[in-house]
């Protein structure tokens, strides 16, 4: 069986949100690729207070100094497409109200016609935190527990109640429901995080930053999974973050799903060969100038990667 092959929506600064959503979105479906993406930063810090990823010096990208809200860009998603399944990679869950977080993913996947996927993270940006955030940053793993918790509530049958440390739901009917069971994808960073998904989650959602890595990881969660008594499968959902470009990158440090359409899908075959995983979706859009341009690249590299066996 084929690999499921996703793309990343076009949100940062260089596109026409309202226009150019829709259309790449409407073009990736035509092309084949089975699902869609969103991302989730929420302001650019100037100057920067913390580093990228929480790594001291290592510098923010200017892509990320406007990017679209999540929720907006997937509902235009949802509205210009009819097979494709939509989902978020990651949205940073304690940034966001759980009650309300859980009524937005309930009613895009009624609207949608059962579509969503509910990728979820802690992040790690401090700012991000002092400037939506309902919470500590210290205190993320229990917000994404609870957010987690709620939107399990929220989406079960009526009545709905729920007690927390910062939602409390009296018993209410809550609606829209779901028109499927929305699954649920973590990041595993940590063993506190791995453990997390293990125990609450449908799936995992890593970066691919490696073959041999992310197989030893994949092999690792699902030792953890049997130790821990899971008895249902583990789905999984791969990250591909390109830094694509025209022209083969030919230095000696050229990182995974660094340069051309051609090592774009070498690598990827790479991975799937590796790890065995079944489904894998590319951001494409920070190398891109235009949607004319993402939507050419996204089906270059769809055709290459199916032609080369993925």
């Amino acid at each position: 069986m084929a690999v499921k092959l996703g793309l990343g929506l076009p949100q940062m600064k260089q596109y026409d949100i309202g226009r150019d959503i829709p259309d790449v979105a409407r073009a990736a479906e035509e092309t084949g690729y089975e699902s869609l993406w969103v991302f989730e930063r929420i302001l650019f810090p100037t100057p920067a207070t913390q580093g990228l990823y929480g790594i001291e010096g290592l510098p923010w990208p200017d892509l990320y100094r406007s990017v679209a809200e999540p929720f907006v860009c997937m509902t235009l998603a949802a509205a210009a497409t009819r097979r494709a399944t939509i989902g978020s990679s990651v949205l940073v869950a304690p940034l966001h109200q759980p009650f309300e977080l859980a009524r937005s993913f309930a009613t895009l996947d009624a609207v949608s016609g059962g579509r969503m996927v509910a990728g979820l993270g802690t992040g790690w940006s401090h700012d991000e935190y002092a400037a939506q955030s309902p919470a500590p940053f210290a205190e993320r793993g229990k917000v994404l527990d609870e957010v987690i918790d709620v939107c399990r509530a929220v989406w079960g049958p009526d009545p709905v109640s729920y007690e927390g440390a910062l939602t409390t739901i009296a018993p209410s009917e809550v609606g829209p429901k779901p028109a499927h069971e929305i699954p649920v994808y973590l990041p595993a960073l940590s063993p506190r995080s791995a453990r997390r998904l293990v125990d609450r989650a449908e799936g995992w959602m890593p970066a691919a930053t490696g073959p041999r890595q992310l197989a030893d990881a994949w092999r690792r969660l699902r030792e953890l999974a049997a130790e821990r008594g899971r008895e249902r499968p583990l789905a999984a959902a791969v990250r591909v973050n390109t830094q694509y470009s025209k022209k083969p990158y030919d230095g000696q440090d050229r990182r995974p799903f660094q340069g051309d359409v051609g090592q774009i899908v070498e690598d990827l075959a790479a991975h799937v060969e590796a790890s065995g995983l079944e489904e894998f979706f590319l951001e494409l859009q920070g190398g891109t100038r235009d949607a004319e341009e993402l939507k050419d690249v996204a089906a270059e590299v769809y055709t290459a990667a199916r032609a080369a066996g993925i």
